[in-house]
């Protein structure tokens, strides 16, 4: 009798995977990544005096009154330390924009602000400047609910999204669902797998020694499966973004998060 190749046989094996979390309803809830470190760690992100991740924080707060050539600052629109911001409505983006008639992401709203407002030069996505002002303004709704519409106009992107989540990329024939899905609370390279949520981002990694936005470590996740990642604030990674957050409706932001 001749043999089942083993990439076929690792297909039934993920099926069967599946099928067993579907049945047994294990991971349906969504847990965030908090609970899959170390109590250390958690101690960590606990203390604003420990948590490196507010050094972060601290240069987005300085963006943030900064007084651009137009005389405004952020604070003009929305107050000192942000105290106008609607927490609840940074809780909800990725947000479809009907004037822009596509999904934006809070850095971009951030970005179209810095921008439109202030009459400053835009900034590259992801770049330093823009990330630490997206990690500021999401450390303002900590503890608000993720809150992701996913109806209506963000339907497409959304599925667009989860079919990107469940795409086997790269060499090792992987997509993310293997690593936050089928063995989620395992060991790989001595840490534990968590579910894959983005309400801690952007995040402290212990590993590299900075600010990751939820980009970069979609790229540092695909360089792992010896895949070319998208561009940052790609459409590809945005209809990700959507997904991912979406995935993780009903935990709180707890941006810095501190991971490994």
């Amino acid at each position: 009798m001749k043999s089942m190749p083993i990439k076929i046989f690792l297909q039934y094996v993920s099926l069967f995977s599946f099928y067993l979390l579907s049945c047994t309803g294990y991971a349906i809830e969504p847990v965030s990544g908090y609970a899959y470190i170390s109590q250390d760690t958690q101690e960590m992100q606990d203390d604003e005096f420990a948590n490196p991740g507010m050094t972060t924080v601290d240069k987005g707060r300085a963006l943030f009154h900064a007084v651009a050539e137009n005389g405004k600052n952020c604070a003009s629109c929305h107050g000192e330390d942000g105290v106008s911001l609607k927490k609840s409505r940074i809780a909800e983006y990725p947000i479809y924009s009907y004037e822009s008639q596509r999904p934006i992401t809070l850095q971009e709203q951030v970005n179209i602000c810095w921008q439109d407002k202030l009459d400053n030069i835009p900034f590259i996505y992801d770049c330093a400047d823009a990330v630490a002002l997206e990690t500021y303004v999401r450390y303002l709704a900590r503890g608000e609910v993720i809150n992701v519409d996913v109806s209506g106009p963000m339907q497409p992107y959304f599925k667009a999204g989860e079919e990107l989540y469940n795409m086997r990329v790269g060499q090792l024939d992987m997509a993310c669902i293997h690593c936050h899905v089928y063995h989620q609370g395992q060991k790989l390279r001595g840490q534990t797998l968590s579910q894959g949520h983005s309400n801690g981002f952007p995040e402290y990694r212990l590993q590299t020694g900075q600010i990751t936005s939820l980009h970069r470590r979609f790229t540092e996740c695909f360089v792992t499966f010896r895949a070319k990642p998208f561009d940052l604030g790609s459409e590809d990674f945005i209809n990700l973004e959507i997904y991912v957050h979406a995935r993780g409706n009903g935990l709180k932001i707890e941006t810095p998060a501190v991971r490994y």
